[in-house]
């Protein structure tokens, strides 16, 4: 039997469509998650029903470097896709412990293990968020990330940092992708996507941080997927003495108005959206916009998916999924 692909956080957003394009492929693929309740462990387990359930699960917390270690020893995985991560730029001011044990102990577990086993590629999340306040849009991935705006920001730059030195030093090829707000059906419900959907659906206002002057690189989950496979499939090289590791940026390349998304929403929705304006956030970026001409290059990336196609595809879910239409685990 094939060694499997490991999918570490696949009960998470992303990382239950990358499980799932992988086994649609014919891979055998082989799910970490710890199931935590940072949100509703009920639609963590209802996403893992509708996109994998073939897929089996290895109940483990990465900070745990004893289950970490059994679940590499039992399944000798031959590719490493990890998307296990505390996420979430607000909560990171509230629970900092929480992303050191995750982001930071967590991925220094992870390396330890591909240390060991030497898995042919690792394919690790990091962020835009990592541009932080000391870039300009459109962000490269030439630009120093040495200014966070947020610990969970800071998290995801060091484990850059820490998947550069492993690469160096054990020449396991490794790759992180800084993804730029993903959204799509089953997405994360603590994002602005799904949060301004319900809110506007059931009649709720919503909170414009800000006063709606930002703009985000929205990216529809289909798109990022196709990135994901791609760079996975594509490791970078070791014989060349070169450091085997590299990073990219996966987002849309279009940044969109806050005012703009909210306008698709409430056509899509068929209501107008009440909006309480308020200033902006601690830690949150003005803009965001990712240069993908690396990818593109390097992997293939061509992102396809408009708002204006990928949000009425959200708000059908959310209609479906709140309105009890969907089969529930």
């Amino acid at each position: 039997m094939t060694a499997p692909i490991l999918v570490t956080g696949a009960a998470g957003f992303i990382g239950a469509y990358v499980a799932r394009a992988l086994a649609a492929r014919g891979e055998t693929v082989v799910g970490l998650d710890n199931f935590n309740d940072y949100y509703a462990v009920q639609l963590k387990q209802d996403r893992v029903a509708a996109l994998i359930p073939g897929v089996p699960i290895e109940p483990v917390d990465i900070a745990d470097a004893t289950a970490l270690a059994g679940v590499f020893a039992r399944h000798q995985p031959r590719l490493v896709v990890h998307l296990a991560a505390q996420a979430g730029v607000r909560f990171s001011l509230e629970s900092p412990a929480t992303y050191v044990q995750s982001n930071l102990v967590g991925f220094a577990n992870l390396l330890e293990q591909v240390r060991q086993h030497k898995p042919a590629h690792l394919v690790y999340a990091s962020s835009s968020s990592v541009y932080g306040g000391s870039n300009e849009p459109p962000f490269s991935e030439i630009q120093k990330i040495d200014a966070p705006l947020s610990l969970y920001a800071a998290s995801k730059a060091a484990n850059e940092l820490m998947a550069h030195s492993y690469a160096h030093l054990f020449r396991v090829p490794m790759t992180g992708l800084r993804f730029f707000t993903v959204y799509g059906p089953w997405g994360r419900p603590d994002m602005a996507p799904i949060l301004f959907t319900r809110a506007i659906l059931a009649g709720k206002p919503i909170d414009v941080f800000n006063h709606g002057q930002m703009r985000r690189d929205f990216t529809y989950i289909d798109d990022i997927v196709a990135g994901v496979i791609a760079a996975l499939d594509r490791p970078p090289v070791v014989a060349d003495g070169s450091v085997p590791h590299r990073v990219f940026n996966l987002g849309n390349h279009t940044p969109e108005a806050l005012e703009d998304f909210i306008a698709t929403i409430e056509q899509a929705a068929g209501k107008p959206a009440e909006k309480r304006y308020k200033p902006m956030q601690a830690g949150d970026m003005l803009a965001t916009m990712a240069d993908t001409e690396s990818a593109e290059r390097e992997l293939g990336f061509s992102p396809k998916t408009r708002i204006s196609e990928g949000l009425p595809l959200l708000v059908d879910w959310c209609r479906r999924y709140d309105g009890g239409l969907i089969q529930k685990n």
